[in-house]
C-alpha cells in the first residue's frame, strides 16, 4: 500500500472517530485500532493528535473549498453565484462534522492551529466572495463602491449565522430564513 493511501485511510478513520467522540476523548490508540494500523504508522504521518486533527479539518476544508468553487463555476450570473455560494457554504459546513466542530467549540481555541485554520479559511473565502462581487460589477449586475470592504462584511454576516445554524443543528429549520437573507443581500447589491 502506498504511503499516501495509508495517510488517507488514517485521515478518513480519524475524521469519523473525532466526529463521534470529539477531540478530547479521541486517542491515537483508538484511531490505530479502527484503521487497522500500528500506532507507529500514525506517528509516521502525524507528530501528535493535534496535527492529526488539523489534517482532518484541512481535508474537510478542501472539500468545502471544492464545493464552493464548483458552485461559483456553475452559476450563470453573479446573483446566482452569490446565492448558491452562501447556501452551499452553510449546508456544506453543516455536513462537515469536524470543521463544524472548530466553528462552534470555543474550548478548542487554545490550540494554536485552530486560529490558523480559521484565518486561512476566512482569507480564502474573502477571495472567493471578492471574485463574485467583481464579476457582478463587471457584468453591471451589482452596484457597490468597495469590494475590499463588502466581501469581508458579507463573510462576517455569514459567520454570525454559524452559531445558530450549527450549535443547535438547526440548518434545516433555518434554511428558509437563510434564503430570505440572501434575497435581501442580493437586492442591496443590485444595480438600480
Amino acid at each position: 500500500m502506498k504511503i499516501d493511501d495509508t495517510k488517507d485511510i488514517i485521515l478518513h478513520v480519524a475524521g469519523k472517530i473525532f466526529e463521534k467522540h470529539g477531540f478530547y476523548k479521541t486517542t491515537i490508540d483508538g484511531i490505530a485500532r479502527a484503521a487497522h494500523k500500528a500506532k507507529g504508522s500514525i506517528y509516521y504521518h502525524f507528530k501528535n493528535k493535534e496535527e492529526l486533527f488539523q489534517g482532518v479539518v484541512e481535508k474537510e476544508f478542501q472539500t468545502l473549498r471544492s464545493e464552493l468553487i464548483k458552485t461559483i463555476d456553475d452559476g450563470k450570473n453573479a446573483k446566482d453565484k452569490l446565492t448558491n455560494y452562501i447556501i452551499v457554504r452553510m449546508k456544506t459546513i453543516s455536513d462537515l462534522a469536524n470543521f463544524n466542530e472548530i466553528i462552534k467549540t470555543d474550548y478548542l481555541d487554545y490550540l494554536d492551529f485552530i486560529g490558523e485554520i480559521r484565518k486561512k479559511y476566512d482569507n480564502e473565502e474573502v477571495v472567493l466572495i471578492k471574485s463574485i462581487l467583481t464579476g457582478g460589477i463587471n457584468n453591471k449586475e451589482f452596484d457597490l463602491n468597495n469590494v475590499e470592504l463588502t466581501a469581508p462584511a458579507i463573510l462576517t454576516a455569514l459567520k454570525g449565522l454559524e452559531l445558530p445554524f450549527f450549535i443547535e443543528d438547526k440548518y434545516n429549520k433555518l434554511e428558509i430564513r437563510l434564503k430570505e437573507l440572501v434575497r435581501l443581500l442580493i437586492m442591496g447589491l443590485e444595480k438600480r
